[in-house]
């Protein structure tokens, strides 16, 4: 339960981060208030950092770790959400063609880094906080999301993809 609240908890936020900051942009493909990339990014983030902690006994090792092996997933996320969202839903949500060091469209050599710097500092401050709360959110929360999700998925495919 507590990835999965810490997965909405993040996809949530990421929703409203881009929604208030960047003008005239729709955040996401999904019709509900979330983008369901960054409570990925963020679950995975938390996972790396875990199995790290486990393996790796010097802080500072694994925060360089942490930083490299994310900002390489999350690179690598980001360019593949990309590509499927152009071809599924034949739009295109971020591109990065005007980054000096872009691979590609979907993503880029700085954005990694702004990933690899994010996931550190998650794994510092952030996920000692959510372990605190995430586990405090009541299960029937948790199973409402989950299922109000799941309907917008179904939707999203009904209605963007098949559709087309």
């Amino acid at each position: 339960m507590n990835y999965l609240n810490i997965f909405f908890f993040f996809s949530i936020f990421g929703h409203f981060l881009e929604s208030t900051f960047i003008k005239n942009y729709t955040s996401g493909i999904l019709y509900g208030y979330w983008t369901p990339i960054y409570g990925i990014g963020v679950v995975i983030i938390l996972l790396l950092n875990q199995f790290l902690r486990k393996k790796v006994k010097k802080n500072w090792i694994r925060y360089i770790l942490l930083f490299s092996l994310s900002a390489i997933a999350l690179s690598t996320i980001e360019y593949i959400g990309g590509y499927f969202i152009e071809k599924l839903f034949h739009q295109v949500f971020w591109n990065y063609q005007d980054h000096q060091a872009n691979i590609g469209k979907y993503t880029s050599i700085e954005m990694g880094i702004v990933w690899g710097i994010s996931s550190t500092l998650i794994a510092l401050i952030i996920d000692p906080i959510c372990q605190k709360f995430s586990n405090k959110i009541p299960k029937w929360i948790s199973y409402i999301l989950l299922i109000l999700f799941m309907i917008d998925c179904l939707m999203t495919i009904n209605n963007k993809i098949i559709s087309f």
